[in-house]
């Protein structure tokens, strides 16, 4: 690879929904992952349950974005491994919603996150952290994206994140589409406008067969952002359904349209 360590990109989400116009970009995979952290579900068959909208029975032998941590550090790691069930082990999901504390009670940061917006807007702490250090090894993937926190001014909600490792290529616009979209998911349920989404990253790196597509991309001229269109009707972050979104006013590059999932 070729890194740079501390990069920064703030995203003002009133300008539009920052969705990559220069490359295909997977937005029913940013959707369903992201229903699937909010959940709290550590089973990658879920995930794929989401993904597809099918009944658990239906999803076999279908792929999602997790499904090669499940078949390889998840069946490393000693997890369940099977056609209909995949583990693995306390990711996102569950650091999100059943953080374990020491004395075994459960924590469920994302429902306190909201609780705090709505509270008390202008504390220092609506912090949700993905970094258990007693469970990092039981996870089939140490999270990348770690640790966000919010901050309410002038009605308007706005989230950092600190990443510490980031693939520019492939993942990043994968992360800026989905705290992107989580920021506007929350802003809407404690009554607020959206405000700025920024990106911090640690290890910011782009892999050495990745180089000739993204001279490619960085060849392209960025169409204006699309607009994503949340049900108003959902007043809960657990209410949500992909069926709850609707993107509007999508212009990708010529080379890539209707290539995009979603």
């Amino acid at each position: 690879t070729k890194s740079v360590f501390g990069y920064q990109m703030r995203f003002d989400l009133s300008n539009g929904f920052p969705l990559v116009t220069t490359k295909k970009t997977f937005l029913k995979g940013i959707i369903s992952e992201l229903l699937w952290f909010i959940e709290g579900s550590t089973d990658e068959r879920r995930l794929a349950e989401i993904h597809y909208g099918d009944k658990r029975e239906n999803i076999i032998g279908k792929n999602t974005v997790w499904t090669a941590n499940a078949d390889a550090q998840g069946n490393a790691l000693g997890y369940t491994n099977t056609e209909t069930i995949k583990e693995l082990g306390p990711v996102y999901g569950a650091q999100w919603r059943s953080w374990m504390g020491a004395s075994g009670k459960a924590y469920d940061q994302l429902a306190d996150v909201i609780n705090q917006i709505k509270t008390n807007p202008d504390s220092r702490r609506i912090i949700l952290n993905a970094w258990n250090v007693a469970e990092i090894d039981n996870m089939a993937l140490p999270p990348c994206h770690t640790f966000f926190q919010f901050y309410v001014a002038n009605g308007k909600l706005s989230c950092q994140l600190y990443q510490r490792s980031a693939d520019v290529f492939l993942g990043v616009p994968f992360n800026i589409a989905s705290y992107a979209l989580l920021t506007m998911m929350i802003a809407q349920v404690c009554d607020l406008e959206v405000g700025e989404f920024i990106h911090t990253f640690g290890d910011a790196h782009i892999y050495n067969n990745h180089f000739e597509q993204l001279e490619l991309q960085l060849s392209r001229k960025p169409k204006s952002l699309p607009k994503m269109i949340l049900n108003p009707a959902i007043k809960n972050i657990f209410e949500f359904t992909y069926e709850d979104f609707t993107l509007e006013n999508y212009e990708p590059h010529d080379a890539i349209k209707g290539s995009v999932a979603v």
